[in-house]
């Protein structure tokens, strides 16, 4: 991550926040009740957009985020993780018995900032937000990799994200680009 307020959070940042995910979401499953605690790392308190995506044995469970740096990163760790397992529309809440089987990453984004053309977009270095009137889509960068898309494809899976037709980036729409630092669970299990 190069771009503004974007410091890298170094292994121990990323071992606590993969680990408060976690816990946050085990601890509302069992009590149905948000995880309730102060860190003393500043790094983590500063206000940071960033999402949490779930995987059950090698498939996709959940994916919610903020965007944009609404409140410290380590309560939106607490609350995104929490809303992945138990609001993503597109899946049954997660249950006890899928926390075995949970794999889970966390992308940690910088500032989105516009671009006036398409080509400006770097496959697996970007993420994008494209928007046009009240529609609004988000992809983060990992997922044209994880899928092979090339940047007509990445473009075209963002307008349908977004409720557009899918070569409605040919026509204009107003396109935002990010970065992030992306870690998961299996990249601590490998080592």
């Amino acid at each position: 991550m190069t771009e503004k307020n974007a410091d890298f959070l170094n292994e121990e940042e990323k071992k606590f926040l993969l680990q408060l995910a976690r816990q946050s979401i085990v601890h509302y499953l069992k009590n149905r009740e948000m995880l309730d605690i102060e860190v003393d790392n500043p790094r983590l308190k500063e206000k940071q957009g960033a999402f949490v995506t779930l995987h059950v044995n090698g498939e996709l469970r959940g994916c919610i985020g903020y965007p944009l740096p609404y409140k410290p990163l380590y309560q939106t760790i607490i609350e995104v993780a929490v809303a992945a397992a138990t609001e993503d529309y597109r899946f049954t809440p997660l249950s006890e018995e899928e926390l075995d089987d949970l794999s889970i990453e966390i992308s940690v984004l910088t500032l989105p900032r516009k671009v006036e053309r398409p080509e400006e977009v770097v496959v697996g270095k970007h993420g994008i937000i494209i928007s046009k009137g009240l529609h609004k889509g988000l992809l983060l960068p990992q997922v044209p990799l994880e899928y092979g898309w090339d940047l007509e494809t990445y473009l075209n899976h963002g307008c349908l994200k977004a409720g557009l037709p899918p070569d409605e980036w040919r026509r204009g729409v107003n396109l935002e680009v990010f970065e992030a630092q992306v870690f998961s669970e299996d990249d601590y299990r490998r080592k």
